[in-house]
């Protein structure tokens, strides 16, 4: 993940986030609407800035924070909305902190290692650059962490499927595509087993493979050609 996978940003959809005694040019964030909770956050501005606002929203019991629409010393008045970090990540983040070469400011990318495809939990934070590409990377995530196989043609399904029984919740985001997940594998043994038998899932065969005797059940497994 890197401030490359970002959308191209418009100067109208810049935020400043303010934390700590200190604000930023928030560029990219995820945030849940409800709770408040901050999922993930790409910010520019003096080092010093961007390391003060990071402590600050890791620190237990938080500190205040904010996003404000517009760019640092362009904010505008209102619409302050409160962020921090979810109890449930405390412990999974990580920053990366780099010097911009142009303009000589600085880079913060902050994010939970949910949003990490190797990170082992089963809840995992989706970061698309756009709303076409997050069938696809869901299906990646979740074959991931599934018991069960899950081919590559089903994603259009497993993806409608998330949205329809809440484990998969859109998040507040500008800059990025983001999604909360927390898949049921149960839930997901029982949908996938009604879909399969009623035929509104197939598995495409490999045109090399022999015909199989119609009497020998058909599985597939982690590995097959797909």
């Amino acid at each position: 993940m890197n401030a490359g996978d970002l959308h191209t940003v418009n100067a109208d959809d810049l935020f400043t986030v303010s934390a700590g005694g200190f604000s930023a040019t928030a560029d990219a964030f995820a945030r849940d609407p409800e709770s408040g909770g901050l999922w993930f956050l790409s910010m520019v501005g003096s080092q010093t800035a961007l390391k003060a606002i990071w402590a600050s929203l890791l620190k237990q019991p938080p500190g205040p924070a904010h996003l404000i629409r517009g760019a640092d010393g362009m904010a505008l008045s209102g619409g302050y909305q409160h962020c921090h970090v979810p109890r449930e990540t405390v412990g999974t983040w990580t920053t990366k902190i780099a010097r911009l070469p142009v303009c000589g400011g600085w880079h913060g990318l902050v994010y939970t290692k949910l949003a990490e495809y190797a990170f082992e939990r089963d809840a995992f934070l989706l970061l698309a650059r756009s709303e076409e590409e997050a069938p696809a990377l869901h299906h990646r995530f979740l074959d991931k962490r599934s018991p069960l196989p899950l081919h590559r043609s089903w994603a259009d399904w497993l993806w409608r499927r998330a949205l329809a029984k809440g484990e998969t919740v859109p998040l507040q985001s500008e800059g990025v595509v983001a999604y909360r997940c927390d898949p049921d594998a149960e839930s997901l043994r029982e949908d996938l087993s009604v879909a399969v038998a009623s035929g509104l899932l197939t598995l495409p065969r490999d045109p090399s493979t022999p015909t199989a005797d119609p009497s020998t059940p058909t599985t597939y497994r982690r590995g097959d050609p797909s």
